[in-house]
Formats: structure tokens, C-alpha cells, sequence
């Protein structure tokens, strides 16, 4: 959770329910600022900021995601931010599985602008597609880089996407054979303490690893996920 989102009326009440229900709340800075890999103390301090909003729900973890997914795009910077984050005792909330579903929210919303009665079919379809495309993408990647599937975590927004269609995703994922699991497990796993040296750092955990490996680095897109991949398929079904 970013600090700049937390409504001081509506805000407790949602991360009240989401803790009460075992849910994990974990730091997401409080500005929401991409970090470049340029002052590092500075964006700790932005961190910590958010932290007194988090800290009273029994849900908090000292899980922190960068915003964007961006690390840094200097080594001295990645790793000094690294360090940062170590001495006050937080751990990178890595995604597995990166998406654009804030790019297909906004498509959504700003066709709801315009026609409050529109059919919603056609957007939850790509919805849907489009998780399975990336998830499929990245679980071979970590079968490239691993031999096997690994506890995957999944990038999705807390937006009009998310409320409409998030039990479609998760009856389509159990439907294909996946299991959803605790956040907790996932972030538990061996593959999560792995440490990438790749520049740009940042994007899926994933990704950046596949980034250092000669052979997998050459196929890889920068940034990983991005509207403008979605864009002209969207624009072709007229969504």
C-alpha cells in the first residue's frame, strides 16, 4: 500500500477488513516515486513514512515493492537501496508474474466514461487472456531458469479490474491446474531469497534473473510489461 492512496476515512476500513481476513499489508512507499537508483536515503525515508500508516494492522509485514517494479538503474544505487532496506529490517516483495492489468483498468474505465452501460464481456475476455499469456510467459521462464515451476506471485492493482473480475482469474488459474496459495509460502520460497544482478534492476524477479543467463537474456523485452504491448491488441478488438 502506498501512503498517498491511504483516504484517512475510507482507507482504514478496507485495510482493517483485508488484515482481519489474514491478508498481508506490506510497504509500497509513500509517494509512489520511481526510483532511478539516485538517492537512495531519500526514498528509505519515503519508505519509513509510509510505515506508521501500516504498522497498527496485525496484517503488516515488512514487505516492501518497489513501485513501477524499478530497483535501480545504477549498481551503486540498487545495492545501496539494498542495504537500506536490510538494516531496517525489510525484504523485496518480488513478482514472479508482471502484468499491464492497470493499462486494460484504464481502457475499462475510460469506455465506462463514456457509456455506463457498455458490455463489459469483451474487457474481462482480455482480462482473463491476458493474465494467462504472462503467467504462462513467466512460468516458463522459471522452468528455463529452475527445471521446474516454481510458488509464483502475481502483480494486479487494487482497481475496477481487480473487484470485477479477480474471482473469474482465480476460477480460470484452478480450472488450468494451478493452486492458489498463502501469500506467506510464496514469499517463504528458496527462489525468493535469490539475489539478481541485472541492470536496470527490478521488473519480475523473474526476469531479472533470466537477465544475467546468456541464453535467456537475448529474448527478453525491456520493461517487461508494458501498455504499449497491450495497446495495439486492444485497439484491434475495439476495447
Amino acid at each position: 500500500m502506498s501512503g498517498k492512496f491511504i483516504d484517512p476515512e475510507l482507507a482504514p476500513r478496507i485495510l482493517q477488513s483485508w488484515s482481519d481476513e489474514g491478508h498481508i499489508i506490506g510497504n509500497h512507499t509513500f509517494s509512489h516515486a520511481y526510483f532511478s537508483g539516485a538517492d537512495p536515503a531519500g526514498f528509505m525515508q519515503d519508505v519509513l513514512r509510509c510505515e506508521p500508516l501500516l504498522s497498527g494492522y496485525a496484517g503488516f509485514r515488512k514487505l516492501f515493492r518497489f513501485p513501477y517494479l524499478a530497483e535501480g538503474r545504477t549498481a551503486e544505487g540498487r545495492d545501496a537501496m539494498r542495504e537500506l532496506l536490510a538494516v531496517n529490517g525489510y525484504r523485496n516483495a518480488h513478482v514472479t508474474i508482471d502484468t499491464s492489468d492497470w493499462f486494460v483498468d484504464n481502457r475499462l474505465k475510460a469506455r465506462l466514461k463514456e457509456d455506463q452501460n457498455a458490455d463489459l464481456a469483451r474487457y474481462r475476455q482480455f482480462y482473463l487472456d491476458h493474465l494467462w499469456e504472462r503467467s504462462s510467459y513467466y512460468d516458463g521462464l522459471a522452468n528455463a531458469l529452475f527445471g521446474h515451476s516454481i510458488n509464483h506471485t502475481i502483480l494486479l492493482h487494487h482497481r475496477l479490474t481487480t473487484a470485477l473480475f479477480l474471482g473469474d482469474a482465480i476460477q480460470m488459474f484452478r480450472a488450468r491446474g494451478w493452486q492458489i496459495i498463502d501469500a506467506d509460502l510464496a514469499f517463504r520460497s528458496a527462489e525468493f531469497e535469490l539475489v539478481p544482478h541485472a541492470l536496470p534492476a527490478g521488473q519480475s524477479l523473474l526476469w531479472a534473473l533470466a537477465k544475467t543467463d546468456p541464453k535467456l537474456a537475448a529474448d527478453l523485452r525491456y520493461p517487461g510489461e508494458n501498455g504499449r504491448y497491450e495497446a495495439p491488441k486492444m485497439d484491434i478488438l475495439g476495447i
